[in-house]
């Protein structure tokens, strides 16, 4: 197993590409795109952040550039799309091969583990059998050693504040990498291929769980009807359902859905109004359900199937061996925390602790702080398996509170399956923010957030987004504290502005 991450050179890394302007003018700019932001719902006001009380929506500081990031990188995340969108695709057969040999009955139990078999059974249906999500988003930290990427989301947030960040910079005069307004195009081209036409009416509907998420998605949709795409937002419970077609809503007209894309986790199903009609739709084939209801594309445990020595020359085989070395490198180890004991001649594969192979996950229970860099979470279908929920990193928390999120992740294994990874410190950052009218500079660990769009069997950058924690913080990810921003590849400098 090779643990090393993926290596790139990448010097430049958010190093501020563009020669400052004065103050006063990036101050402006700064407040410009806010105001933008808490007047379409993507910013929680009041605008003050860094006071830490509960909040709902979004709160993060701005800076007065693009995130920059050199060429070399910028083109390998291109690439990276095509990449990822064979693993979903090799994942999927590996999925269908392990219902149908019994030699690979254990991957299917694991990616079945703690999922309703109605749910299973609706996943595995031969109409939906080669469909893989439409968007697609990996977690990528920058390290001192290389790239690593943390996880992949089939079902993920952000591209609609993503998207407004872009044409606001864009606009501002800045270059963004995947156009100002690319993740809107490569969507648009998306949702058509989908339906094999232009101009498809998209109903985007959003769970009362996933709420927050609802501003975004709102902007998202006015920014398609834009461009001349028939998209709605709406809840579940607002659907229209007749003997042959699907409704929504919009301004006063009914329209007939051939898109609903589910901004809902299927953990949450039960508590979804209408879930039972919407599922009923897709299999009839009156609507296009997407991403599609599959739970075993959801699962973070793919990571350790990956990984596993017996699955090695599929993996191979499937991807070929360019995507498999890549993937090998940038996908870290990770283990299924299976309470199941081993045979007494084998042990946990790849897994060492104080230079010897594990063969009893208790022993990591032992480790000191400086041996437990480990991070625990959820594999997925649970409402503690995204947004950073159920997160344990080993060195961030007491011995007993360790032992006790190993002992709770091997007794929950029946219903919700945990994983272990390492955890990989980022590489520093420097990055500037707007607060209380001066610009001032913060030392931070940055995670890379590129979504591609599943188009002609490729997948398209749409766009990156750029979030940089403050260094006290040991989870990346959209917070009060943290810089956002969308990408531009270094070498650019500010185009013209318009006159």
């Amino acid at each position: 197993m090779t643990n090393e991450p993926l290596a790139l050179s990448i010097p430049s890394l958010g190093n501020e590409p563009y020669q400052p302007s004065e103050e006063k003018e990036q101050i402006l700019l700064t407040r410009r795109i806010r105001e933008g932001l808490v007047r379409n719902g993507l910013f929680s006001a009041p605008d003050r952040i860094g006071t830490g009380e509960a909040h709902r929506g979004n709160r993060f500081r701005l800076s007065p550039e693009p995130f920059g990031i050199p060429p070399e990188l910028f083109h390998f995340l291109e690439r990276l799309g095509d990449h990822l969108l064979r693993f979903y695709q090799a994942l999927n057969r590996l999925y269908d091969h392990a219902h149908r040999e019994a030699s690979l009955a254990w991957v299917a139990d694991y990616l079945d583990q703690g999922k309703p078999s109605p749910l299973v059974a609706y996943g595995r249906m031969k109409r939906f059998k080669a469909q893989v999500p439409l968007i697609l988003r990996p977690d990528l930290i920058p390290t001192n050693d290389g790239m690593v990427a943390t996880e992949l989301d089939a079902v993920p947030g952000g591209f609609g504040l993503t998207a407004y960040l872009s044409r606001s910079y864009a606009e501002a005069g800045f270059s963004i990498a995947g156009g100002s307004d690319g993740i809107l195009k490569q969507l648009e081209a998306a949702f058509c291929e989908l339906v094999g036409r232009p101009a498809p009416t998209v109903a985007i509907v959003v769970s009362e769980e996933s709420t927050d998420y609802r501003p975004e998605m709102r902007w998202l949709t006015a920014a398609l009807r834009e461009r001349g795409q028939q998209a709605a937002l709406t809840a579940p419970e607002d659907l229209r359902f007749t003997e042959e077609d699907l409704y929504v809503e919009q301004e006063g007209s009914s329209l007939r859905i051939d898109i609903l894309y589910r901004f809902f986790e299927l953990f949450d199903l039960p508590n979804i109004p209408k879930a039972e009609l919407i599922l009923y739709a897709a299999r009839k084939g009156t609507v296009h359900l997407t991403s599609p209801v599959k739970p075993h594309l959801e699962e973070k445990l793919a990571f350790a199937l990956f990984h596993h020595p017996a699955l090695s020359p599929f993996w191979r085989d499937a991807l070929g061996e360019e995507t498999c070395e890549l993937l090998r490198r940038l996908f870290p180890p990770t283990w299924i925390l299976d309470p199941r004991g081993v045979p007494p001649h084998a042990v946990i594969p790849g897994l060492r602790h104080r230079g010897l192979p594990v063969r009893d996950w208790h022993a990591l229970a032992q480790a000191t702080q400086k041996e437990r860099r480990y991070v625990i979470k959820p594999s997925g279908f649970s409402p503690y398996a995204w947004g950073g929920r159920g997160v344990v990193v080993g060195h961030d928390v007491s011995a007993v509170r360790w032992a006790e999120a190993i002992r709770q992740a091997l007794d929950r294994f029946s219903h919700t399956p945990h994983i272990l990874q390492p955890f990989y410190t980022g590489r520093h950052f420097t990055v500037r923010y707007e607060e209380d009218g001066a610009i001032r500079r913060m030392e931070g660990r940055a995670r890379l957030s590129p979504y591609y769009f599943v188009v002609g069997g490729e997948a398209r950058l749409g766009g990156i987004l750029a979030t940089v924690c403050p260094l006290e913080k040991k989870l990346l990810h959209g917070m009060p504290e943290a810089v956002m921003a969308p990408c531009t590849v270094s070498e650019s400098t500010r185009t013209e502005r318009a006159a």
